[in-house]
């Protein structure tokens, strides 16, 4: 139970980029158009579009989280978590490198679990 919170954070970053590589790789063209149709939907609004496709990323996280530690807790603890640092990041930062944006969902990702979980 002592190490809960850096399993869930391992399996959190695994599952972004397990996201990431099924959106951008495996289902680009679905994503492309997805995207358009939401961007549609939404009074063609990019920020809209964007909300709703970290919403869509936040879903994604929770049920995968919610699967593998068979805790509807865990995953949305984690899916809230990746929302806001997706969310507050874009805005307080801007643009990042893969590198920095992995460290940074890990560092701040850990520190939650550790404070929910490890202590």
């Amino acid at each position: 139970m002592h190490l809960l919170w850096f399993y869930v954070a391992i399996v959190l970053a695994l599952s972004d980029i397990l996201h990431t590589q099924l959106m951008w790789k495996v289902l680009n063209n679905f994503y492309i158009i997805l995207g358009g149709l939401i961007y549609h939907s939404v009074d063609n609004s990019p920020l809209k579009t964007w909300v709703v496709h970290e919403l869509m990323e936040a879903a994604f996280h929770f049920i995968v989280l919610s699967i593998v530690f068979l805790s509807p807790t865990v995953g949305i603890l984690a899916a809230t978590i990746h929302f806001i640092i997706d969310v507050s990041h874009t805005f307080l930062i801007g643009h990042m490198g893969e590198l920095e944006h992995r460290a940074l969902h890990f560092l701040i990702e850990s520190v939650f679990f550790i404070l929910i979980y490890g202590l």
